[in-house]
This record gives C-alpha cells, structure tokens and sequence, in this order.
C-alpha cells in the first residue's frame, strides 16, 4: 500500500510499538530478540540496518566480514545515469549514501550537462576505502544497531514463522523480522577462465550454507545469475601520456540536500579532484580475445548463471558487437591514497594469462603491471515474483529481501530497495503495514514495481527510460518529491524535516510572485517558460533582478529549483495530468487472494502470469507482460464488484 502525506507526527511515535513479542514467543525471552536482523552488510544491508534504526527498531547487522561493510566490489563509483537520481531519492529519505559518498570523492561530475535539467545525473568517483571506513563508522555510531561477524546458515522455525537465524558458530539471533542482503555471496563461485573458486568476491568466503536453507526450510525457489569485475593495475607502470585526460568538474554540486550540520563528520577523502583517464583498446586487443574466446566460462558453458546484457564482459563485447572494432575504456583512480587503477569496461573471466596479453594491448599499457585479476561471479538469487512490491517475501511474512537477491545490479539499486526493505521490516516488527513510494513518485518506486512486474531473466539495472515521467522525477527535485513520504513513513528525521519544508515553503511562495508580478505584459513566469540551459545551469534570470528581489534573497538550492521548475512548466502540468488519469489504476489495489483461476474472459497465460505475480494494483498488472488492456477493463469491473460485497 502506498501512504497518505499529511501526518506530521516526529519518527518517536512508534518506538513504544517493539516491546511486545510476537505469538509464541515467549520460550525465546531469555534471549535478546532484535526488532530487526539484516543478513549481509553491502550497500543494501547497511541503508536496510539505518532505515530500521531510524525509525526505532532494534537491528543486529550480520556481516561475514566487518572490515568489509560497504566493500566497492567492483567500480569504485556512485551514481550516473537513473543511479545519480537513486542517490538523491535515498538521500531526500534520510538515508547515507549520499552523504558517504560526498565525504569520500575524489571526483564529481553531472552527467548530461549539455542536454538540460531533465536529464542531469550525478555521479562521484570515490575514494573505496574511505566510502568503506566512512559507512561502517556511521553504522558503528548509529543508535539501535548492533553489528556482528558471522556467517548467517539456517533459520530457527517457529512453526512457519522465522524466529530468526543460526551461523557458524551455532549461535542462536532471534529476530522479530529478518532481511536478506546477500549480494553475491549465496553459493557464490569466481570464475578465471577454466580456474574456479567458490567465493563471494575476490578475497572473501561465499555464504555456503544460506541456499539450502531458503530452499529446505523455507520452500522458495532459487535462480543463478552472473556479474564480472576488471583487472586492476598500478599507475607507476602506465604511460598516461598517450591517455586522454577526463579532470574532475569544477563547481558544488552536491548529491546531499541537506546542510553540513545535519550530516555525521565523516574523515574525507584527502582530495576531491583525482582525474580519470579514457582509451580505446586496438585491433590486438581484438585479436588476443578472439584467439582464446575457447578458454571462456561463458562460452565454453561453465558459466550458467545469465549475465547484465547491459554491461557485458569484454570478451562478449567483442564476440557480439563485431561491427565495432573498438571499445571506449576509462581508467579510473581506486583512491586518493593508492595507486591502483580500476579499468572500467574491460571486465573478464578469461584466464590470468590471457587477461596479460589483452591488458598490454591497450595504449599506455605496454608494462602494466596487474595487482587484481578480472574474473566473473556466479550466484544464487530469488527470483522476484516471490516477493510483493514492498520487498516482503510473499510465502514468509517477516521476511524481506534486497538488492542482488532480488535480481538486481550496481549499489545505487541495492542501496534503494535495502532503504525500503528495512522501513518495512521495521514496521511490521511494530504492526504497523508495509509501505512503499509508486513508480510516478521516484525511480525507486519504478524499481520496485518493476521487481514485482516483469520476468527478471538478467540482473536488473534502472535506466531513466524505465521511467514514464522521468521529466517529474529529475535529480534536483528528490527532496520535494519524497521527504514528506519519508516524514509520513517514520524514517526522516525531524531537523531534516523541518529544513525541508522552509525550502518547500520558500518555492511556494517565489512561484506564486512569478504567476502574479508582470513584465513587458506578460508574467514573470511566462518569461522563465524560455530560460536557455545556461541560463538554468548559472541561475540567471531572464528579466532584470530589480523586477524580483526575493529571488535575490532566496537560497541558492531554491533559486535553482525555482527557475528549473518555472522552464518545464508546461511540461510538468500535461505530464501531472497523466499521473492523475493513471491513479486509478494505481489506486485500485487488488487482495493477495484474489481468484483469477475462476475469472472468465482471462487467457490462460494472463492467468498465469497474474497468480504467479500476485500484483498489488491493477496499475502493476497493466505491467505485466501478457497482460492485455482487455484484461485490465475485466478486472477493473471485477474488482469494483468485489469492493462493493465487500
């Protein structure tokens, strides 16, 4: 269910809702029992393990190991294109990515800059150590979470009911409600070429035990998929002379919305200006894949995990795209404090051997030295159609999964549903229901709906085109669009609440100056409806300033907003026209148990797809491959009726 916005009530009000025990309980009182346990501490378990706290939940947070919290497995970097937007929605709810993020930069720049407001992206090269220590601090400091080494290998059953969890040590966690962060780590098996072992990821043991239990004990079915990571090499072995130079973008932009004294003091990243490098890999480069393309797992059919389509390996670059006989590759630095570079779209799981030669193929690479080998990744995961919107398990009601496990890729996407899945684990340890944010409201709202819609047959990644109303849901606007949810939902601070809505208010008002006061005959708004790019991008007005000295007075953040929402105000009106003609579908929820097997005038494969999916609204069905727009009118009638007996 979605949930209304016009509560005001601070995020105290429900603590006193986690002192009762659960039915049955009671044989467990000796021990502790946590509101909330999260299995896996990435970029989801750590936003899951905040979340929770933030609304007053006890958490424990289970992590296989402690100096790996927020690990960077792959490229060290946050944001980009939909994922930038991801960071600020996280941000606008409380969360930290954000904050971490901008504390451990080494690089920032707004991608698509050139093409407007609509489209603008944030996306930071971090420093991954820093991004590391930075998010296991605050989870150290944060209140309510305790934090433990272990790895997670069964549940205890109460009946049908997960009590909690068992790991290696045969140590008894008892936990109102559990979410399940796993990653890649759920019989996770590196590849490099015909060399296998299990892991998950390079330097860490794999959770060897926590498949069987999610099949044996808890009956859900489980699929396998695939990732991959570049090597690494080290800059005194490079001749970035031949390289082309990407420098860091001057200016303050910020993915944090929220003053620096509302953020914890973070130790930064000892420089915010590192650049990055770009090269094209040549004919050998080619040559070296495709004279060896026999000694891939994926090709040789020991991979059988389905790999992103949308960031494949090199060595499939090279075998699916042969009317391109060059591919653009960055080197990207790993930190402000080493010399390792991270070789971004040159992922591979050819042996070691072959991963040399196509490395000393590239320009400037001729002595690279590799410290870190490419190799790729198989691991279990849940397909989604098990889980409902709000990422509650649908077999198991106090279970809840995010990121990879769901079908997932990168850490924004991870760090977005682990925010939602711990609000709702949080919740429903209070008795209170699961909420989550609709597609229209923000790209984490697409995601989610998406999950719980489509057949997820690769890992999922967010792109702005997944979104019907991406020119409401730009990177600018997170905070206006989700801190009142995040309020209402009991995970926004009040500080940052009330910052929020002395920005909010502020708008309101130079807005409605702009529809009243009059220049040249026409309404200062009229005049902003043709601010140019630059305009927007340098915060000028169309019109001399005398004309509108608050603006003067205003906040920088408000300025901007001011002129962005003013240029796109016609869009904005026919596009919120359509959300409203669309509510109604959205609106129209649909009970779990609903018989579509009875229901006359459905295909067969309409009926399929709908009781495997279970939607939560009839707009969710309408999303649904195979599901008709006749479909749709037959339920919507249906379901009237149905309300109506009820």
């Amino acid at each position: 269910m979605e949930i209304s916005t016009t509560s005001s009530k601070p995020i105290s009000r429900w603590k006193n809702n986690f002192r009762q025990p659960f039915r049955g309980e009671a044989f467990l009182m000796s021990e502790k029992i946590y509101d909330v346990i999260v299995v896996g501490a990435g970029h989801a378990g750590c936003e899951a393990a905040l979340a929770a706290a933030r609304y007053g939940a006890s958490v424990l947070l289970t992590t296989i190991n402690a100096d790996h919290i927020a690990q960077m497995s792959c490229n060290p970097a946050i944001g980009g294109i939909a994922k930038g937007q991801v960071v600020r929605e996280i941000d606008a709810l409380g969360g930290a990515q954000g904050i971490v993020t901008e504390a451990s930069s080494i690089q920032f720049r707004l991608l698509n800059r050139t093409k407007g407001p609509a489209v603008w992206s944030p996306r930071a090269q971090c420093d991954k150590v820093a991004y590391q220590r930075g998010m296991k601090l605050l989870l150290e400091q944060s209140e309510n979470i305790d934090i433990l080494q272990c790895e997670v290998a069964s549940f205890i059953m109460e009946g049908k009911k997960i009590a909690g969890v068992t790991n290696q040590f045969g140590d008894r966690l008892l936990g109102r409600t559990v979410v399940l962060t796993t990653g890649t780590f759920l019989n996770g098996l590196l590849h490099y070429g015909m060399l296998h072992f299990p892991g998950g990821r390079a330097g860490d043991f794999p959770a060897s035990h926590l498949s069987d239990a999610l099949i044996n004990q808890l009956g859900l079915r489980l699929g396998r998929l695939k990732t991959g990571t570049p090597p690494r090499v080290l800059a005194k072995s490079l001749d970035f002379s031949v390289m082309k130079l990407q420098d860091s973008e001057p200016g303050t932009e910020e993915f944090s919305f929220w003053d620096k004294s509302m953020r914890p003091e973070l130790v930064e990243a000892v420089r915010h200006d590192l650049p990055c490098y770009m090269i094209h890999s040549t004919d050998e480069t080619r040559d070296v894949v495709k004279e060896n393309i026999h000694l891939s797992p994926m090709y040789s059919g020991v991979i059988k995990g389905t790999g992103t389509r949308y960031c494949p390996s090199f060595e499939d670059k090279i075998i699916r795209f042969p009317q391109h006989p060059y591919h653009l590759l960055f080197l990207e630095p790993e930190g402000a404090q080493t010399d390792e570079y991270y070789i971004n779209g040159f992922s591979s799981s050819l042996p070691v051997e072959v991963q040399k030669k196509m490395v000393h193929t590239l320009p400037g690479m001729r002595d690279a030295v590799i410290t870190r080998y490419a190799y790729a990744i198989e691991y279990d995961f849940i397909p989604p159609e098990q889980i409902s919107v709000t990422l509650q398990n649908k077999f198991h009601d106090n279970l809840f999964t995010a990121g990879q496990i769901n079908g997932t890729s990168g850490y924004e996407e991870a760090a977005g549903q682990g925010l939602i899945a711990g609000l709702n684990a949080a919740r429903f340890a209070a008795g209170k229901e699961p909420v989550y944010p609709g597609r229209d409201t923000c790209y984490i709202g697409v995601m989610l709906d998406d999950l719980a819609a489509k057949e997820i047959v690769e890992p999922y990644r967010l792109f702005t085109s997944r979104a019907e109303y991406r020119l409401s849901l730009r990177q600018d606007n997170a905070d206006l669009r989700l801190c009142q949810w995040g309020y209402d939902a009991g995970i926004l601070p009040e500080n940052k609440y009330q910052a929020f809505l002395k920005k909010k208010n502020s708008l309101d008002e130079l807005l409605e100056l702009c529809k009243t006061r009059k220049y040249q005959g026409k309404t200062l708004l009229v005049h902003m409806n043709h601010l140019t790019p630059d305009d927007l991008e340098n915060i000028k007005l169309p019109f001399p300033e005398e004309l509108f000295p608050e603006f003067s007075s205003a906040e920088k953040t408000v300025k901007a907003e001011l002129l962005i929402q003013a240029h796109y105000d016609g869009y904005l009106q026919r596009e919120s026209l359509q959300i409203s003609r669309l509510s109604r579908l959205e609106n129209m929820t649909i009970p779990q148990d609903f018989d579509y097997e009875n229901i006359s005038g459905l295909s067969n494969e309409s009926k399929q797809k709908l009781i495997k999916r279970r939607p939560a609204t009839l707009g969710a069905a309408s999303r649904i491959d195979g599901v008709t727009p006749s479909d749709i009118a037959l339920l919507q009638v249906l379901l009237k009726k149905h309300c109506g007996e009820k």
